[in-house]
């Protein structure tokens, strides 16, 4: 397969690895904030919730997000590379 047409057939594999990271990081990160004690994350907003809190809460989730994502696709293209030989992209 030429690396244009590989790149072509990765790039659905790669979008549902992306929407599973998504789902993926969103649950670790409400995981995360439980463990702050102040129960569900806060909503920018919400007006009973401080600006520190809000700008802490998306920076943690901006965080795990970016992790999970970048785990996800590496992962991914190493995969594709052992199925198929080639790098994706």
């Amino acid at each position: 397969m030429s690396d244009g047409r590989g790149m072509i057939a990765y790039k659905p594999v790669g979008l549902l690895l992306g929407m599973g990271a998504g789902l993926l990081a969103g649950a670790l990160f409400r995981q995360v904030w439980r463990l702050t004690g102040d129960g569900d994350a806060p909503n920018a907003t919400d007006e009973d919730r401080h600006w520190a809190e809000i700008i802490a809460a998306a920076a943690l989730q901006g965080a795990i997000f970016a992790v999970v994502r970048a785990a996800v696709d590496r992962g991914g293209a190493v995969t594709v590379r052992r199925l198929t030989g080639r790098w994706p992209g």
